[in-house]
Protein backbone atom coordinates (compact mmCIF):
# COMPACT_ATOMS: atom_id res chain seq x y z
CA UNK A 1 0.00 0.00 0.00
CA UNK A 2 1.11 3.78 -0.35
CA UNK A 3 0.93 4.29 3.32
CA UNK A 4 3.35 1.82 3.97
CA UNK A 5 5.72 3.15 1.97
CA UNK A 6 5.17 6.63 3.06
CA UNK A 7 6.07 4.88 6.18
CA UNK A 8 9.15 3.63 5.14
CA UNK A 9 10.22 6.63 3.57
CA UNK A 10 9.65 8.63 7.26
CA UNK A 11 11.56 6.44 8.69
CA UNK A 12 14.61 6.14 6.40
CA UNK A 13 14.69 10.09 6.06
CA UNK A 14 17.51 11.74 7.76
CA UNK A 15 17.07 15.16 7.12
CA UNK A 16 14.57 18.15 7.50
CA UNK A 17 14.11 18.76 3.85
CA UNK A 18 13.20 15.19 2.92
CA UNK A 19 10.63 15.00 5.88
CA UNK A 20 9.39 18.24 4.25
CA UNK A 21 8.84 16.39 1.22
CA UNK A 22 7.00 13.72 2.47
CA UNK A 23 4.74 15.66 4.40
CA UNK A 24 3.73 17.34 1.56
CA UNK A 25 3.57 13.80 -0.40
CA UNK A 26 1.27 13.14 2.14
CA UNK A 27 -1.55 15.41 2.03
CA UNK A 28 -1.39 15.49 -2.00
CA UNK A 29 -1.99 11.87 -1.60
CA UNK A 30 -4.86 12.40 0.97
CA UNK A 31 -6.04 14.55 -2.26
CA UNK A 32 -5.88 12.33 -4.71
CA UNK A 33 -7.53 9.46 -2.41
CA UNK A 34 -5.28 7.12 -2.38
CA UNK A 35 -4.40 7.65 1.27
CA UNK A 36 -7.17 7.71 4.24
CA UNK A 37 -7.57 10.16 6.57
CA UNK A 38 -6.38 8.02 9.59
CA UNK A 39 -3.34 7.05 8.26
CA UNK A 40 -2.15 10.32 6.70
CA UNK A 41 -2.76 11.52 10.56
CA UNK A 42 -1.12 8.60 11.61
CA UNK A 43 1.85 9.57 8.77
CA UNK A 44 1.71 13.33 10.02
CA UNK A 45 2.17 12.03 13.53
CA UNK A 46 5.57 10.15 12.69
CA UNK A 47 7.00 13.01 11.05
CA UNK A 48 6.70 14.84 14.14
CA UNK A 49 8.43 12.50 15.57
CA UNK A 50 11.14 12.24 13.34
CA UNK A 51 11.50 15.74 13.19
CA UNK A 52 12.36 16.30 16.90
CA UNK A 53 14.48 13.16 16.85
CA UNK A 54 16.56 14.95 13.54
CA UNK A 55 16.83 18.26 14.99
CA UNK A 56 17.80 16.70 18.26
CA UNK A 57 21.01 14.89 16.52
CA UNK A 58 21.53 18.35 14.35
CA UNK A 59 25.10 19.84 15.32
CA UNK A 60 25.83 23.39 13.27
CA UNK A 61 29.28 22.78 11.61
CA UNK A 62 32.04 24.82 13.34
CA UNK A 63 29.75 25.12 16.53
CA UNK A 64 32.06 25.08 19.35
CA UNK A 65 30.70 22.83 21.93
CA UNK A 66 28.80 25.33 25.12
CA UNK A 67 28.07 28.51 21.98
CA UNK A 68 24.48 29.15 21.21
CA UNK A 69 25.60 30.93 18.20
CA UNK A 70 27.87 30.65 15.31
CA UNK A 71 28.27 34.35 15.45
CA UNK A 72 31.00 35.70 18.05
CA UNK A 73 29.98 36.44 21.32
CA UNK A 74 28.76 40.31 21.74
CA UNK A 75 31.40 42.52 23.27
CA UNK A 76 30.06 44.33 27.05
CA UNK A 77 29.61 48.05 26.13
CA UNK A 78 31.62 50.41 28.96
CA UNK A 79 32.35 53.93 28.81
CA UNK A 80 36.11 54.96 28.80
CA UNK A 81 34.51 58.26 30.64
CA UNK A 82 31.36 57.50 32.76
CA UNK A 83 31.33 61.58 33.70
CA UNK A 84 31.17 62.26 30.09
CA UNK A 85 28.65 59.95 28.95
CA UNK A 86 26.26 61.08 31.92
CA UNK A 87 26.89 64.45 30.62
CA UNK A 88 26.18 63.76 27.42
CA UNK A 89 23.11 61.85 27.86
CA UNK A 90 21.75 64.96 30.43
CA UNK A 91 22.13 66.97 27.18
CA UNK A 92 20.48 65.44 24.84
CA UNK A 93 17.90 64.57 26.66
CA UNK A 94 17.39 68.51 27.87
CA UNK A 95 17.44 69.34 23.65
CA UNK A 96 13.98 68.69 23.47
CA UNK A 97 14.00 65.68 21.15
CA UNK A 98 10.26 65.75 20.58
CA UNK A 99 7.08 67.33 22.95
CA UNK A 100 6.93 67.67 26.27
CA UNK A 101 3.50 65.52 26.04
CA UNK A 102 5.26 62.59 24.28
CA UNK A 103 8.46 63.18 26.53
CA UNK A 104 6.85 62.56 29.92
CA UNK A 105 6.27 58.90 29.16
CA UNK A 106 10.36 58.28 28.88
CA UNK A 107 13.14 58.63 31.49
CA UNK A 108 16.33 60.91 30.86
CA UNK A 109 18.85 58.05 29.28
CA UNK A 110 15.84 56.90 26.99
CA UNK A 111 15.20 60.20 26.36
CA UNK A 112 19.06 60.66 25.23
CA UNK A 113 18.28 57.40 22.62
CA UNK A 114 15.01 59.12 21.15
CA UNK A 115 17.60 62.28 20.71
CA UNK A 116 19.51 60.05 18.08
CA UNK A 117 16.95 58.75 16.62
CA UNK A 118 14.80 62.16 16.04
CA UNK A 119 18.60 63.45 14.50
CA UNK A 120 18.31 60.69 12.20
CA UNK A 121 14.74 61.03 11.04
CA UNK A 122 15.12 64.59 11.05
CA UNK A 123 18.48 64.17 8.11
CA UNK A 124 17.28 61.05 6.40
CA UNK A 125 13.78 60.18 6.75
CA UNK A 126 14.44 57.35 8.95
CA UNK A 127 17.46 56.03 11.18
CA UNK A 128 18.73 52.88 10.18
CA UNK A 129 21.50 52.76 12.51
CA UNK A 130 22.03 49.51 14.82
CA UNK A 131 21.80 49.75 18.46
CA UNK A 132 25.10 49.80 19.39
CA UNK A 133 25.84 52.96 17.77
CA UNK A 134 22.47 54.49 18.85
CA UNK A 135 23.67 53.56 22.67
CA UNK A 136 26.91 55.01 21.75
CA UNK A 137 26.40 58.52 20.60
CA UNK A 138 23.56 58.85 23.30
CA UNK A 139 25.60 57.71 26.32
CA UNK A 140 23.16 54.49 27.64
CA UNK A 141 23.63 51.36 27.20
CA UNK A 142 21.76 48.93 24.40
CA UNK A 143 18.97 47.55 26.86
CA UNK A 144 18.42 51.34 27.21
CA UNK A 145 17.85 51.71 23.49
CA UNK A 146 15.83 48.82 23.40
CA UNK A 147 13.32 50.11 25.54
CA UNK A 148 13.04 53.16 23.96
CA UNK A 149 12.49 51.87 21.10
CA UNK A 150 10.05 49.42 22.47
CA UNK A 151 8.13 51.80 24.40
CA UNK A 152 7.90 54.42 21.66
CA UNK A 153 6.52 51.54 18.67
CA UNK A 154 3.94 50.11 22.00
CA UNK A 155 2.77 53.80 21.91
CA UNK A 156 2.42 54.05 18.36
CA UNK A 157 5.17 56.72 17.51
CA UNK A 158 7.21 54.52 15.45
CA UNK A 159 7.65 51.32 13.36
CA UNK A 160 10.29 49.62 13.46
CA UNK A 161 10.91 47.74 10.17
CA UNK A 162 13.21 44.15 10.98
CA UNK A 163 15.69 43.30 8.14
CA UNK A 164 15.92 39.43 9.15
CA UNK A 165 18.88 37.43 6.85
CA UNK A 166 18.47 33.61 7.11
CA UNK A 167 21.86 32.28 8.49
CA UNK A 168 23.45 35.31 8.38
CA UNK A 169 23.93 38.24 10.23
CA UNK A 170 21.06 40.23 10.40
CA UNK A 171 21.11 43.66 9.09
CA UNK A 172 19.89 47.03 11.24
CA UNK A 173 16.23 47.70 11.58
CA UNK A 174 15.13 50.86 10.47
CA UNK A 175 13.09 53.40 12.89
CA UNK A 176 10.21 55.55 10.72
CA UNK A 177 8.60 58.33 12.97
CA UNK A 178 4.69 57.90 12.20
CA UNK A 179 3.22 60.11 15.24
CA UNK A 180 1.78 63.48 13.76
CA UNK A 181 2.09 65.39 16.27
CA UNK A 182 6.33 64.07 16.85
CA UNK A 183 6.76 64.92 13.07
CA UNK A 184 5.37 68.23 12.88
CA UNK A 185 7.78 69.07 16.24
CA UNK A 186 10.52 67.57 14.38
CA UNK A 187 9.79 69.95 11.11
CA UNK A 188 9.89 72.94 13.45
CA UNK A 189 12.83 72.71 15.05
CA UNK A 190 14.58 71.98 11.78
CA UNK A 191 13.55 75.60 10.61
CA UNK A 192 14.33 77.09 13.77
CA UNK A 193 17.58 75.55 13.68
CA UNK A 194 18.30 76.67 10.02
CA UNK A 195 17.15 80.13 11.05
CA UNK A 196 19.68 80.10 14.17
CA UNK A 197 22.15 79.46 11.20
CA UNK A 198 21.55 82.43 8.65
CA UNK A 199 24.04 85.28 9.24
CA UNK A 200 23.20 88.68 10.90
CA UNK A 201 22.30 91.72 8.45
CA UNK A 202 24.29 93.93 8.03
CA UNK A 203 24.24 97.03 10.47
CA UNK A 204 25.25 100.64 10.52
CA UNK A 205 28.02 102.17 7.95
CA UNK A 206 28.89 98.65 6.46
CA UNK A 207 25.82 98.33 4.78
CA UNK A 208 25.90 101.74 3.52
CA UNK A 209 29.00 101.11 1.96
CA UNK A 210 29.59 99.88 -1.73
CA UNK A 211 28.90 96.30 -2.63
CA UNK A 212 32.40 95.85 -3.13
CA UNK A 213 33.65 97.09 0.04
CA UNK A 214 30.82 95.10 1.93
CA UNK A 215 31.64 91.44 -0.08
CA UNK A 216 35.15 91.80 1.96
CA UNK A 217 34.26 93.50 5.23
CA UNK A 218 36.38 96.43 5.18
CA UNK A 219 37.03 99.95 3.92
CA UNK A 220 38.80 100.75 0.81
CA UNK A 221 43.07 101.28 1.91
CA UNK A 222 43.22 103.54 -1.47
CA UNK A 223 40.35 105.55 -2.31
CA UNK A 224 40.10 107.04 -5.80
CA UNK A 225 41.19 111.36 -5.55
CA UNK A 226 37.93 113.07 -6.72
CA UNK A 227 39.79 116.43 -6.31
CA UNK A 228 40.60 118.26 -9.36
CA UNK A 229 43.33 120.36 -10.04
CA UNK A 230 43.63 124.54 -11.62
CA UNK A 231 46.20 124.91 -13.67
CA UNK A 232 48.13 128.36 -13.50
CA UNK A 233 47.30 129.63 -17.08
CA UNK A 234 43.52 129.46 -16.51
CA UNK A 235 43.69 131.41 -12.69
CA UNK A 236 45.58 134.76 -14.70
CA UNK A 237 42.46 134.49 -16.92
CA UNK A 238 40.36 134.23 -14.06
CA UNK A 239 41.81 136.54 -11.67
CA UNK A 240 45.16 137.92 -12.95
CA UNK A 241 47.04 136.17 -9.95
CA UNK A 242 50.97 135.80 -9.97
CA UNK A 243 51.66 132.56 -11.93
CA UNK A 244 54.86 131.75 -9.80
CA UNK A 245 51.76 130.67 -7.13
CA UNK A 246 51.33 127.00 -6.76
CA UNK A 247 47.94 125.64 -8.51
CA UNK A 248 44.88 125.64 -6.28
CA UNK A 249 42.84 122.45 -5.46
CA UNK A 250 39.26 122.99 -5.51
CA UNK A 251 37.17 120.04 -4.86
CA UNK A 252 34.17 119.19 -7.50
CA UNK A 253 31.71 119.73 -4.76
CA UNK A 254 33.13 124.08 -4.48
CA UNK A 255 33.12 124.01 -8.67
CA UNK A 256 29.52 123.11 -8.29
CA UNK A 257 28.67 125.80 -5.87
CA UNK A 258 29.23 128.78 -8.81
CA UNK A 259 32.43 130.37 -7.50
CA UNK A 260 33.89 131.50 -10.56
Amino acid sequence: MFAERLGAAIDGARTLTQLDHLSKSIWQAVLSGAVSDDDAQHLAERIHASRGKTRAAYVPVGLPPGRPSIFPPRKAQIPTDRQKSRLRRRQLAASGPMPPRLAAMFTTSELSAIKVIADEVRAKGQCDRSIAEIAARAGVGRTTVQNAVRLAAREGLVTVQERRRQGQKNETNIIRVVSAEWRAWLKTRAKAVLQAAQPAPLEGSLAERSPESAAIGFKNANPTDTTRKISSAKKEGAGGNDASQPALIISSDAEGNGDA
